[in-house]
């Protein structure tokens, strides 16, 4: 898969690392650099490309300013020396947030982060994900989930330690989450596929509880439980 991207970058030295990390990685098309924000907010409302590298702390538009201003819907890496803006780049759903100095490996983890998600994959990178939760960010282990319940515009995660609610969507949990680990049975519930007890006629038992399975998401549910059905 062949990705185009641009840079924005106004640190020259930073520029020239991330141009040189790029040039290794023969599947980046580099289109443009920038060295501010106003110039690639012009560039991309009518240059689209797949994926941008993006500065955050830069004069006149910051980063965060273009992200909030952009049309397009470029995967984003934030590359940045401070880590003061984590929290609102997750809100802004960025790919990945690299903190400089950053090693090759570590960009090509973030680089393979945007491959699986411009190929519709869901494999995360890790086997944790991290969770948005009034003032911080919460590290849930994919291990410890046992389901997942929607209430009104929250979501409950219920973990075997502990309960978690958060504003992230149905939407976003099924682009994050693998769904041979973690399932959607009902408009209102994902479940932990290993932590299974039964399925019965109407749902899955999971800790005790019954929850829910409904028509829509039955038949791929037990394709996903018995392939071989």
């Amino acid at each position: 898969m062949t990705i185009t991207c641009i840079i924005v970058e106004d640190e020259p030295l930073a520029m020239e690392r991330l141009q040189n990390y790029v040039g290794k990685l023969p599947f980046l098309q580099l289109q443009r650099c920038f060295d501010n924000g106003i110039d690639a907010l012009v560039y991309l409302n009518s240059n689209p490309v797949q994926l941008l590298f993006l500065d955050i702390n830069m004069a006149e538009l910051t980063g965060i300013q273009l992200l909030q201003a952009k049309q397009s819907n470029s995967e984003v890496i934030i590359t940045t020396a401070y880590p003061d803006y984590a929290l609102k780049s997750f809100e802004l759903r960025v790919a990945d947030y690299l903190l400089k100095p950053y090693s090759f490996e570590r960009f090509l983890q973030a680089v393979e982060r945007v491959q699986t998600i411009l190929s519709g994959k869901t494999t995360p990178a890790n086997n944790f994900i991290f969770v948005k939760t009034e003032y911080r960010l919460e590290k849930i282990m994919l291990e410890d989930i046992l389901y997942i319940e929607g209430m009104r515009d929250y979501r409950r995660i219920v973990t075997t330690g502990k309960k978690i609610m958060t504003l992230q969507t149905f939407k976003e949990f099924e682009e994050q989450l693998p769904p041979s680990v973690i399932c959607r049975v009902h408009k209102s519930y994902m479940v932990a596929v290993a932590k299974i007890n039964t399925v019965e006629k109407d749902g899955v038992r999971i800790g005790g509880e019954l929850l829910p399975l409904s028509d829509t998401y039955r038949k791929a549910f037990f394709q996903l439980i018995n392939p071989a059905q």
